[in-house]
């Protein structure tokens, strides 16, 4: 019994790592710490396996991976940013459509505390609801919103371009 429960844990390890590695990565910024952050979720699921297994360990591993990400920041508190940056070149159109654009929006990113990137992460890259991020990061509805048109607000002061041609990324 033990052996078929260890195999189906590690068969959801194999089959969601990259997927939750990629979303821990773009939280926090660094690959080796986002390893570090799933690894630990991991362990912790682990713990809970026989439990959880069948219900929602997506949830169960992001919530941990979100939570531990966003209690790593309080305690380094090292942020150096430097907001005044130039904004980054857009095309002719004013638009953002090159071929360095991952690389700008990833440089941006850079630029955004921890918590607005964790908040950006969920709920745009993740499709979570407001309410869903506030779970995940264990603070309110109204700090998501508040961290969200701060974070936008940062992006569109560097990147132009970046809203779209109709409407508001929020």
């Amino acid at each position: 019994m033990r052996r078929e429960v260890d195999e189906e844990f590690a068969q959801y390890v194999r089959a969601r790592q990259h997927r939750l590695l990629r979303g821990a990565f773009l939280v926090c910024g660094d690959t080796h710490l986002a390893e570090e952050l799933l690894e630990s979720a991991f362990a912790k699921l682990a713990t809970r396996w026989g439990r959880l297994g069948a219900e929602d360990p997506d949830g169960y591993v992001r919530r941990v991976l979100y939570r531990d990400a966003v209690s790593s920041w309080r305690r380094a508190r090292r942020e150096s940013l430097d907001l005044h940056l130039e904004p980054l070149p857009a095309d002719d159109s004013g638009h953002l459509g090159g071929a360095g654009d991952r690389i700008d929006l990833e440089r941006a990113l850079e630029l955004l505390t921890p918590r607005q990137r964790a908040v950006l992460v969920l709920r745009f890259f993740e499709d979570r609801s407001e309410s869903d991020t506030a779970e995940a990061l264990g603070v309110s509805t109204r700090s998501v919103k508040s961290q969200t048109d701060a974070a936008i607000a940062a992006l569109r002061g560097v990147m132009p371009g970046l809203a779209p041609a109709g409407g508001d990324l929020s």
